[in-house]
């Protein structure tokens, strides 16, 4: 485990958007495996493709601005990236909103929708289907992990600070096909020790698993956000090292 001190760098351009935790507006619908339909906000590069994709998956609060920011930011470095509705239109404001929707939300359900985005994205025309990797933050961060274990042919699998990491190799699944995991995590967190990401490390290689486990001194949860992932110390730090491993495995 690789543990990283950041200082503060230079202050990058303010967003002058609208609140980032507003609900995104969805610009794509796609099919649930139970029939119903379902929305994602699709960001993609400039040029005709095509490209390598990433399903980025939202914290708990839902599908809002800030994860389609962070898109539109990733969609520059060169990817389509989908972020995929989790909760079906539901965003939530605060903690206990969020822990509701999550908690009324089937996880077998948030699991099918998300294998159906990823089954989105691998058809879209811009998209080269075997360059898909799959992140998430926080919630999302834990579905990432989840969904490597059980998908095919994934090109990378980055968790940012995903509560429960697996601690055992006969649990990672399918992750062992699935290409290179990529871990972010802050000293700080209060939700996940560093012990479970000595264990994720661990399990990781004890399944030969190619792996980057790095946990950034200083601060806790959900550090990566769209309006500090290009405002320096160790968010900006975090958000060039995900880019990079991405450049590099897709």
């Amino acid at each position: 485990m690789m543990v990283l001190v950041v200082g503060v760098l230079g202050i990058g351009p303010v967003f002058a958007q609208a609140d980032p935790a507003e609900p995104a507006e969805p610009n794509v619908t796609y099919s649930a495996a139970d029939g119903g339909e379902l929305h994602a906000y699709l960001a993609t590069p400039a040029g005709d493709g095509p490209f390598p994709a990433v399903l980025m998956i939202h914290e708990w609060w839902g599908l809002n601005v800030d994860t389609a920011r962070l898109a539109e930011a990733l969609a520059a470095e060169g990817y389509v990236v989908l972020a995929p509705d989790a909760f079906r239109g539901s965003v939530a404001r605060d903690a206990q909103a969020a822990m509701a929707q999550l908690n009324s939300t089937p996880q077998q359900q948030i699991a099918g929708d998300l294998d159906s985005a990823l089954e989105y994205l691998r058809g879209h025309d811009a998209v080269e289907p075997d360059r898909i990797a799959v992140m998430g933050f926080c919630f999302g961060g834990t579905q990432a992990m989840y969904m490597g274990t059980r998908a095919n042919d994934l090109a990378a699998v980055i968790t940012l600070y995903g509560s429960g990491p697996i601690q055992t190799a006969d649990a990672l699944g399918n992750l062992v096909e699935n290409g290179p995991v990529l871990g972010i995590f802050g000293a700080e967190d209060r939700s996940i020790s560093l012990e479970e990401v000595d264990g994720f490390e661990s399990a990781l290689t004890d399944a030969e698993i190619t792996n980057t486990i790095t946990v950034y001194d200083g601060v806790g949860h959900a550090f990566v956000k769209s309006d500090t992932y290009d405002q320096g110390g160790a968010a900006q730090a975090a958000w060039q090292q995900l880019v990079q491993f991405l450049d590099q495995e897709l």
